[in-house]
């Protein structure tokens, strides 16, 4: 579970409401809190998507949204070892030693490439199709991060639609100038609800989304290499100089021990 999302999330909408209730007292919170707004900004933006994708699409919103909270570890240090070990017994026994281990890999993506690997199957070959999968992967992905990328921009424009209705109905009851005050910030408070939603929430998840989408691209990448270098035969130590050579100086140090030294 990723506590950044929720708790961010959470925060941002705490800190509103301290906001709104310093600055208009304990009164002034249920001011902000109109249900015909709610149906208009998320009813309404939600039902552009809707039209924007297929109705398949739109029903796995919520999967979507679990991956960017529920966050599995990606244990690149795990999968470098793992890499490296097989490496060193494909060097000792052979590459049709490595079948006996395929059942073990838990990633589906890597143990297609280790028996591709064992089949014999040409190099480039093996790289063409796990950059497919890899490809289609990223496709997938950037399917579910373009719905909230829209919906970051349909959440306020709805706000602004909300908003534009709330005047209409303001200036027709014009005569009644008391309740202009009133109508107005009834009216303005869809747009505030469109801003939030889009700004706390979807383009938030849209931003993680694609930093999840990043890292198992990089997880891919480096199970790709690894692949190609158990098939080389390259030397084990080569092989974990080159996966390591993947990841950002600050963690090499932390993954090289999970790895273990390998000489």
């Amino acid at each position: 579970m990723d506590i950044a999302t929720l708790g961010g999330i959470g925060i941002g909408f705490f800190v509103l409401i301290v906001g709104i209730v310093i600055t208009g007292g304990v009164g002034g919170l249920f001011g902000f809190v109109s249900i015909s707004s709610i149906f208009i900004t998320i009813g309404g933006s939600f039902a552009a998507i809707m039209v924007s994708n297929t109705l398949a699409r739109t029903l796995g919103l919520m999967k979507v949204v679990m991956n960017a909270v529920r966050l599995r570890p990606l244990e690149e240090g795990r999968i470098i070892s793992m890499i490296v070990t097989f490496s060193e017994k494909a060097r000792r026994e052979g590459l049709l030693a490595l079948e006996d281990d395929l059942d073990e890999l838990e990633d589906e993506f890597l143990r297609k490439g280790i028996q591709l690997v064992v089949d014999g199957t040409d190099p480039e070959i093996i790289r063409n199709i796990m950059e497919t999968e890899l490809n289609h992967m990223q496709a997938r992905h950037f399917d579910g991060i373009k719905i909230f990328e829209d919906w970051g921009a349909l959440a306020p424009a709805f706000g602004m639609i909300g908003t534009l209705i709330g005047l209409i109905i303001m200036l027709a009851n014009i005569e009644d100038k008391s309740a202009i005050g009133p109508g107005m910030a009834t009216a303005l408070i869809t747009t505030l609800y469109g801003a939030v939603l889009g700004n706390l929430v979807f383009i938030p998840l849209a931003n993680k989304l694609t930093w999840v989408n990043n890292q198992e691209v990089l997880l891919r990448e480096i199970m790709i290499e690894g692949t190609l270098s158990i098939q080389s035969g390259d030397n084990p130590r080569i092989v974990k100089e080159k996966l390591i050579s993947f990841l950002p100086p600050e963690v090499r140090a932390q993954v090289e021990e999970e790895a273990g030294e390998r000489e």
